[in-house]
């Protein structure tokens, strides 16, 4: 299977690009890791594959509108709450 007929079935299953639907896993992962772990947030985007932190940092705050450090702490505040 091609590359573009893989992707176009992809997109039409999923209802997203592959691409794209790595990226949304990755936050996903990363988001578990600052809520649940007690990883320093700068190790988090290495465990995502992310080769430096700024990359990490603006894709984390372009997917949640947060950055990470503040996601973390309002985390942890609404499991506090």
């Amino acid at each position: 299977m091609s590359r573009s007929s893989f992707a176009a079935r992809f997109t039409a299953t999923a209802g997203i690009g592959p691409l794209g639907y790595l990226a949304r896993w990755r936050m996903h992962i990363a988001c578990k890791a600052l809520r649940d772990d007690n990883l320093p947030v700068a190790s988090v985007g290495a465990l995502i594959g992310y080769s430096s932190q700024g990359a990490f940092s603006n894709a984390f705050e372009r997917a949640t509108g947060l950055s990470r450090s503040l996601w973390r702490e309002r985390q942890a505040g609404a499991n506090a709450a």
